[in-house]
C-alpha cells in the first residue's frame, strides 16, 4: 500500500511540475518580439515584426487613447525623445481606429521617423504579454530578445536603464 501511495503521490507531482512551464505567459516561453501586424493610420498599409529595423533596440509600447497613463508615458516620451535615438518606438492599440488617429495627431507622432503607430486588430498583444495594466512596455534589445516588461506609467530614466543608456 505505501509503494502504491509513493507512486502516487510522485506522479501526482511530476504532474504539477509538468505544468508549470504552460501556465508561463507567451511572452516568457518564447521571449523574443513576437509576430504582431498593426494597421497604420493611414488606413491601408501595416506595420509588423518584419519591418523592424534590424540591429536596433525596439521599445513596444501598449497604449490606450483615453487613458491619461498612456498619455502621461508618450508626452515623457516625447519629450526625452532624444534619448531614444537608437531606438525603435511601437506603439499599439486595440482602441477604435478613430481614436487612435486622433491620439496620433494630437501627439504629433508623424514628426518622429523612429515611432510607428498602429492598432492591433487581431489583439494578439495582450494576450501574448497578459497585461494588466497600461500602458505596458516591453523593451527588446538589437537581436530582438526581450530584456524586460513594465506596467503602468513609467520614468524615462527607468527606461533608458532598462536598455542600457543614460539620460
Amino acid at each position: 500500500m505505501r509503494k502504491v501511495l509513493f507512486a502516487l503521490a510522485l506522479f501526482y507531482s511530476t504532474m504539477s511540475l509538468g505544468q508549470a512551464d504552460s501556465l508561463k505567459p507567451a511572452y516568457l516561453r518564447y521571449p523574443t518580439v513576437p509576430p504582431f501586424e498593426l494597421l497604420e493610420v493611414d488606413s491601408s498599409t501595416t506595420f509588423s515584426k518584419a519591418d523592424l529595423k534590424k540591429n536596433q533596440q525596439t521599445l513596444l509600447m501598449y497604449f490606450s487613447p483615453d487613458c491619461d497613463h498612456c498619455r502621461h508615458q508618450t508626452e515623457d516620451l516625447l519629450r526625452d525623445i532624444h534619448s531614444f535615438k537608437k531606438i525603435q518606438i511601437v506603439m499599439a492599440t486595440y482602441q477604435p481606429f478613430d481614436s487612435m488617429k486622433e491620439f496620433y495627431q494630437k501627439y504629433k507622432l508623424a514628426d518622429y521617423n523612429s515611432i510607428h503607430v498602429g492598432r492591433d486588430t487581431k489583439f494578439i498583444l495582450p494576450p501574448f504579454y497578459r497585461m494588466a495594466n497600461l500602458p505596458y512596455l516591453a523593451l527588446y534589445d538589437k537581436k530582438g530578445n526581450l530584456i524586460t516588461t513594465l506596467e503602468g506609467n513609467q520614468k524615462v530614466n527607468k527606461i533608458l536603464k532598462a536598455f542600457g543608456k543614460d539620460k
